[in-house]
C-alpha cells in the first residue's frame, strides 16, 4: 500500500474510532431518534440533487437503508442514551461479524470454515463476559442489548450489501447518499411518537454549535468520508491488507473514550475486550495461519 493510502486508512480508522465519543457529545443536546433524523438528513441533502440513484431495485435500496442506516443507528443511539459507554459501544458493535457469518450461512448458504467457528466462540465468550459485568459497571444491560441489536442490523445489512455488490455498475457514493434518504422519515416518525413534539422543539431551540459540529462529523466525516475512503481502499488493495485495519477502530474508540470522557474498565471487562479482539483477529488471520501451516507440512 502506498504511503498516501496508509495515511488515508489511518484517518478512516481514527475517524470511525472517534465517532462514538462524538455521538456521546451529540446526545447531550439532542434526543437519540432526532439525532438520527438530522444526521441522515444532512447526509442526503443536498447530495441527492447532484448524485443519481443507484441502479438497483427499490426494495434493495429500502432494505439497505432500513438495516444499515435506520436499524443500526437507531439502536446504537438509543443504547448510548440508555447507558452504553462510548468505548464499549465501539467494541460490542463489532459483533456484527458474528451476525454477518450467521446470516450468510442461513440466507446465502455459505459454509462456515473452522477458523470462523473458533472466532465466533472466542468473541462470543468475550461478549458474554462483558454482559455479566453490567451490574458492577457504568454499562447498563439495556444499553448492551440495544448495541447487540444494532450489530445484528449491521450484519443483516451486510448481506444486502453483498447482494447489491453482485450487480455491476453500482456506485458506492450513490448507494451511501440515497441509502441515507431512506431512514429520514422513519427516524422522524419514531422521534415524534416516542420523544414527542415538545422534546423535539425544545432540543432544536436549545441546540448550539455542539449539535452542529457533531451532526456534521457523523454525516460528513464518519459516513461520507469514512465509507467512501474505505471502499476506495478495498477496490485498490487486497481485502487481506485492508480488512485487518478495522480491528484498530475499537482500539481507538476505547482509548478516546478513556482519554476524552474518562471512561474506565474493570478487570473482567478488560478480559472480555481481549477475547472479543482475539476473536475478531482470528476471523481475519485464521486463513493465513492455515496456509502457513500447510506450507510447513
Amino acid at each position: 500500500m502506498r504511503p498516501r493510502d496508509w495515511g488515508l486508512a489511518l484517518l478512516v480508522v481514527i475517524g470511525w474510532g472517534l465517532n462514538f465519543v462524538v455521538i456521546r457529545f451529540a446526545l447531550e443536546e439532542l434526543p437519540p431518534l432526532l439525532l438520527g433524523a438530522l444526521r441522515f438528513l444532512v447526509l442526503a441533502f443536498p447530495a441527492i440533487l447532484f448524485i443519481k440513484p443507484p441502479p438497483i431495485a427499490p426494495r434493495l435500496l429500502l432494505a439497505y437503508g432500513l438495516l444499515i442506516s435506520f436499524g443500526q443507528f437507531a439502536l446504537l443511539f438509543l443504547a448510548m442514551h440508555f447507558g452504553m459507554p462510548a468505548g464499549l459501544a465501539s467494541l460490542v458493535l463489532q459483533s456484527q461479524m458474528l451476525f454477518t457469518l450467521t446470516f450468510a450461512a442461513v440466507f446465502l448458504g455459505e459454509q462456515w470454515r473452522w477458523h470462523q467457528l473458533v472466532a465466533m466462540l472466542i468473541a462470543g465468550s468475550g461478549l458474554f463476559l462483558l454482559a455479566s459485568q453490567t451490574a458492577a459497571t457504568q454499562m447498563t444491560l439495556l444499553g448492551f442489548v440495544l448495541t447487540i441489536g444494532a450489530a445484528s442490523c449491521w450484519g443483516a445489512g451486510n448481506i444486502i450489501n453483498r447482494i447489491i455488490a453482485q450487480k455491476p455498475g453500482v456506485p458506492v457514493m450513490s448507494l451511501i447518499v440515497w441509502g441515507s434518504l431512506v431512514p429520514v422519515l422513519p427516524f422522524l416518525i419514531c422521534s415524534l411518537l416516542f420523544e414527542g413534539p415538545a422534546a423535539i422543539g425544545h432540543s432544536l431551540a436549545a441546540a448550539g454549535w455542539q449539535s452542529v459540529w457533531t451532526i456534521a462529523y457523523l454525516a460528513l466525516i464518519s459516513t461520507l468520508f469514512g465509507y467512501g475512503s474505505w471502499n476506495y481502499l478495498m477496490r485498490h488493495y487486497p481485502a487481506s491488507v485492508v480488512a485487518p485495519l478495522s480491528l484498530l477502530v475499537p482500539v481507538v474508540g476505547l482509548f478516546s473514550a478513556w482519554f476524552i470522557l474518562g471512561e474506565t474498565l474493570n478487570l473482567m471487562q478488560g478480559l472480555g475486550i481481549l477475547l472479543i479482539l482475539a476473536g475478531l483477529a482470528f476471523n481475519v488471520f485464521g486463513p493465513r495461519l492455515s496456509r502457513a501451516r500447510g506450507r510447513r507440512l
